[in-house]
């Protein structure tokens, strides 16, 4: 998969993961209950509750992943989990799709915010080290 189609749940560096995420971890070894409240990475979220919370269908989210804009962390028993981070781009993806755009260009330009904000940052915190 090209690492720049699709936008990872680490913020810290969207598109070339070199540091452990929520994703890469069992739900159940992600840190103690008052941490795991606190991370937006932490797959909390059941594809019902999820979709219930953004006001979509299942299928809606389903056609995220087939878009490589989130990829839900599966349950041990095989059942798609959303982290809150994955909420807000699926939120962002229905005001683009309300909006008129089609889903894989509304997916495409999420992907490019996400590198943009991430550049930012980037520049940034390069800008405070000088």
């Amino acid at each position: 998969m090209d690492q720049t189609d699709q936008v990872s749940p680490s913020r810290r560096n969207p598109h070339h993961r070199t540091e452990d995420t929520a994703a890469d971890k069992p739900a159940a070894s992600s840190g103690s209950p008052e941490q795991r409240l606190d991370d937006e990475d932490y797959p909390a979220y059941s594809m019902g509750r999820a979709a219930e919370i953004l006001g979509v269908t299942p299928a809606f989210l389903r056609s995220l992943g087939a878009a490589k804009l989130i990829e839900p962390l599966r349950s041990e028993g095989g059942h798609r989990r959303f982290s809150r981070y994955q909420l807000r781009l699926a939120a962002r993806a229905r005001e683009l799709v309300d909006a008129g755009t089609a889903l894989e260009a509304a997916c495409r330009i999420i992907i490019l915010e996400d590198q943009l904000a991430e550049a930012l940052r980037i520049n940034e915190e390069l800008r405070q080290r000088d």
